[in-house]
């Protein structure tokens, strides 16, 4: 099933507003007749006495202070009946309204009446859009701008409360109530996008909170804040907003699960009182600019600590209650258990006077736990909305009392004050998911420019390494080839010497044979001549070795160049790598602060729990029974451990200590923070496994309190999954077909009912012969209660269009007959919400194609007992029927069977007196198109 939660709070209240306040509601004047002088206010500072337009004081602006305003209340006249115009034609009314003057008077007689001023006092002719406007718009406008509001309709039982409230207007527009008037206006105000609208819709029925919405949530809990006393119901069903459609087709369909009954004073009586609560949440935009005292940079704030501000929400509530009518037994003849149902309604309609006389008149002590319905109201009367009532009065003088109780009600809730507060709420979780967002934008940023940088300094490595190389290969080629080139030169050189000094030799050899004389001179001649060439072959060899010298200087030049072009390169390669150090630290510097980022978000996501943890709202008797049921767990396991102590069984009673040491773990760890550990909580600490290891326990006692827990946890649909993961479920059905006990019996069934929810789990509940064990346990049950719980599995199995041959052929039709024969109302509407479902199952079938031929449900022998309890007193049973003959009757090959059967007067009623609008439309849309049908009336020569 699904739960949900909300908390109060919101923004605070605009001028604007204040005065569009002081506008419709002027401020009543005291009447001698109608009220005494106002009490002086009290020391607590939430009631105060009342000083010309109290709406008119400014709000604070984070919620710590209050705005003193007055409970708003209008009058509102119903015309004359059918009845009231023949039976008091000779009667002038007991009332006469003065709206101009916002007063009326009240007959006691033909010469003496009283006189009561109210701020708005509507006549008999007033439309359904002005009441709107005078009584609910002020407060809806209040919401939208962060306030608490609440709208209430009180009065006697059909004087108008739930046309004045509840009318959808579905074929004229005009009469649509204050519920759907308030749910457009708000949707036309918020955005979509930053916005948020969710409703929850329930009863108060013999003190019983019910889930209008989801039927099987029957007993909800109310939950109280020990420090502000706000009220909360976190087990009802929220369901968000989107469009008007499908907020209308919510309403009807809790106004079709709302108890009514058919009472002397009203046909369709409402036997409950109905609460519809809107929470709209409302993101609050440039609040943040106009904060002192926020670092700057440059005069302008930080983008750090911009992104890190939180969003601030506003979270505010409508409350709209229509109270079941007040009313005589004598008068209304009740009797039986609508004796019963009007004796809850003025027993709670009781408590809420005692509440309102003890505000008006500032007592101490404000008896709001007497009931559940002034447990609700807490905030609306003396608490922080902002409240208008509307009471309803007929104008019949057989009715005069208990108009003169209603006028006097509406005159002493005038005298209640509420302080009006709003309330700002950070948005942790949105800073968390953008903070998560923004940070993977950064690591994403980060990795990237990281692999493009490893990338460049990759690429210049590789491009340096290999002009290196090219570099290295060119000096070699150049030097190998200079020294080949200067070994060649200096051999040649050596060898042209060699050359020359041999013919030198031969040339001194030949002049030996010359005179001595001549050989003297010519000697010296030639000596000087040899002396002279030799010096000239000196001085050419002088100049090659220069020569040589030279280009031997300028290798070694090129060499050194050469070098320095390597040193060169190696010095970029020394500075790439202090680059890449340099990088590399600043990589590891952007790596811590990503870390100090992420310790500053676990900071926070640790005060958003703890923020989430103070706020939640525990009711004081939902941990008492927690508390209860922890230690009557204990006490169990402990017995178990002393059983199995005395048998001797070590390994048992180990696992024994160890889950008591769990279950005391999590008693200490939780008592901290006070009642807000839930059951689901515990026991998930404690371990699902070891509680369904008990439902095999040989000891009778382990498997009712075991089963019990497993219940328990399945009635929450966020443990659905996991218990059938555990094998909860095949335990349960185990239960079923192994247990005699009665009691396990009726759990188990409850537990798989809540299961059976879930379309998977509803395949899993077959494929395991879910169906025949709970048909065996219906059969043999006699108890009330394990029958609902069977019939209720059943019903809910029979939603489901996959399974609808597979259930009759194992035999869920046949089961859920048998089990009329209780006579219990709370089976009989079980049973007929499973032909219901059953019956639409089918005709959508039908429809699509999938199903030729009679309903499964005729050939079963469903029809007689459907067309019997077509008129039932019990309004479940009475719509879930009139549902199913629509949904039969919608296919021909039905229609002899029905038509043999009777069905076809029924539905002939349902056209005409139905009191849900889309089931009479539905059957007189069948009666008009059916061959079949028309046939017979005009053979019964009945016109439709």
């Amino acid at each position: 099933m699904a739960s949900g939660s909300y908390r109060n709070g919101g923004p605070k209240l605009s001028a604007k507003l204040d005065r569009q306040h002081s506008a419709v509601y002027s401020t009543p004047k005291a009447s001698a007749k109608s009220r005494p002088p106002a009490t002086p206010a009290t020391a607590s500072g939430l009631r105060r006495s009342g000083a010309g337009n109290p709406a008119s004081t400014p709000a604070g602006n984070k919620g710590d202070a209050g705005v003193p305003g007055r409970v708003r209340v209008a009058v509102r006249l119903r015309p004359r009946n059918a009845e009231e115009l023949v039976a008091d034609a000779d009667f002038a009314d007991c009332v006469e309204l003065q709206p101009e003057l916002k007063r009326l008077k009240l007959r006691k007689n033909n010469w003496d009446s009283e006189t009561y001023e109210f701020d708005e006092v509507l006549t008999e002719f007033a439309s359904q859009k002005r009441v709107y406007e005078v009584v609910a718009k002020p407060v809806v406008e209040s919401v939208l701008e962060g306030y608490n509001g609440t709208v209430m309709a009180y009065g006697q039982t059909g004087t108008g409360k739930t046309f004045t409230l509840g009318m959808l207007g579905e074929e004229d527009s005009a009469a649509r109530g204050i519920m759907v008037r308030a749910m457009e206006d708000i949707l036309a105000d918020i955005s979509a996008d930053t916005d948020s609208v969710s409703v929850s819709y329930l009863q108060l029925y013999m003190e019983t909170v019910q889930d209008l919405l989801v039927p099987g949530n029957d007993n909800i809990a109310i939950v109280e804040d020990p420090k502000t006393g706000d009220v909360s119901l976190p087990g009802a069903t929220i369901v968000e907003i989107r469009d008007q459609r499908s907020f209308v087709e919510l309403l009807r369909l809790g106004e079709a699960h709302r108890f009514a009954a058919n009472t002397k004073l009203n046909t369709e009586s409402s036997r409950s009182h109905a609460i519809l609560m809107v929470h709209v949440k409302r993101s609050v935009k440039g609040r943040h600019d106009a904060e002192p005292g926020l670092p700057t940079e440059n005069g302008n704030a930080s983008r750090l600590v911009s992104s890190l501000r939180p969003p601030i929400v506003r979270k505010s509530k409508l409350v709209v209650v229509d109270l079941a009518g007040s009313e005589r037994i004598d008068k209304s003849g009740s009797e039986g258990h609508t004796l019963e149902e009007a004796k809850s309604i003025n027993l709670s309609l009781s408590a809420l006077g005692k509440c309102i006389n003890a505000l008006a008149e500032n007592s101490p002590h404000v008896p709001f736990r007497d009931s559940k319905l002034t447990r609700l109201l807490r905030d609306s009367f003396g608490g922080t909305a902002r409240t208008s009532l509307v009471v309803t009065i007929g104008p019949s003088p057989r009715h005069r009392g208990e108009t003169a109780s209603t006028i006097m009600f509406g005159q002493r809730a005038m005298k209640v004050e509420n302080m009006v507060k709003l309330k700002e709420e950070f948005d942790y979780k949105s800073l968390c998911r953008r903070l998560d967002i923004e940070i993977d934008k950064l690591i994403a940023a980060n990795e990237r420019q990281q692999k493009d940088f490893e990338d460049e300094v990759e690429r210049i490595r590789e491009e340096a390494q290999s002009r290196i190389a090219e570099a290295e290969r060119n000096y070699m080629n150049s030097l190998e080839n200079e020294r080949s080139k200067y070994q060649k030169d200096y051999m040649e050189s050596i060898k042209t010497l060699e050359k020359k000094w041999r013919m030198n030799q031969q040339i001194s050899s030949n002049d030996k044979t010359t005179v001595e004389h001549d050989q003297c001179l010519e000697k010296t001649c030639n000596i000087e001549g040899s002396t002279a060439s030799k010096s000239e072959e000196i001085a050419g060899v002088r100049q090659l070795l220069q020569n040589e010298r030279l280009l031997q200087e300028s290798t070694e030049e090129e060499v050194n160049d050469l070098k320095g072009q390597v040193l060169h390169w190696k010095n970029l390669e020394a500075a790439a790598s202090a680059e890449i150090i340099k990088l590399r630290k600043l990589q590891d510097n952007e790596a811590n602060q990503k870390q100090k980022l992420e310790e500053e978000i676990t900071i926070l996501k640790g005060q958003l729990v703890q923020l989430s943890i103070e706020t939640d709202e525990v009711c004081g008797e939902d941990w008492a029974s927690m508390h209860f049921l922890c230690t009557e767990f204990k006490i169990l396991i402990l017995q178990t451990r002393s059983r199995f102590d005395r048998g001797g069984s070590g390994k048992i009673v180990t696992g024994l200590d160890s889950l008591m040491s769990q279950a005391r773990h999590s008693q200490i760890r939780d008592s901290g923070n006070g009642p807000k550990a839930s059951i689901a909580k515990l026991f998930e600490q404690v371990g699902l496994q070891k509680i369904l290891s008990l439902l095999e326990s040989e000891d009778a006692d382990i498997r009712i309190h075991a089963v019990k827990v497993v219940a328990n946890l399945a009635a929450e649909e966020a443990n659905q999954e996991k218990i059938v993961e555990a094998g909860g479920l095949t335990s349960l059905l185990m239960l079923l077909k192994s247990s005699e006990d009665e009691t396990v019996h009726r759990v188990a069934a409850g537990a798989i009912a809540n299961l059976a929810m879930n379309e998977t789990n509803q395949e899993l509940i077959m494929d395991q012969g879910g169906i025949s064990l709970l048909s065996m346990t219906a059969a043999d049950a006699e108890d009330p209660q394990t029958l609902r719980m069977v019939a209720g599995a059943v019903a809910n199995l029979c939603g489901n269009d996959k399974l609808q041959t597979r259930l009759r052929v194992e035999g869920g039709i046949k089961a859920l007959l048998g089990m009329v024969r209780c006579g219990h109302p709370d089976v009989l509407a079980q049973v007929a919400r499973g032909i219901a479902n059953f019956a639409k199952c089918e005709s959508r079938a039908s429809i699509q194609g999938n199903k030729v031929g009679k309903s499964l449900l005729i050939e079963d022998g469903a029809l007689p007992w459907i067309v019997k309890n077509a008129n039932n007193e019990a309004a479940p049973i009475r719509r879930h029927i009139e549902l199913a003959l629509c949904h039969l009757a919608q296919h021909e090959v039905n229609a002899k069977d029905m038509i043999s059967e009777g069905a076809l007067w029924e539905l002939v009623r349902i056209s005409r007196d139905c009191s849900r609008e889309d089931i009479r439309t539905l059957a007189r849309r069948i009666l008009t198109s059916s061959p079949t049908f028309q046939s017979e009336l005009r053979r019964l020569r009945i016109e439709y």
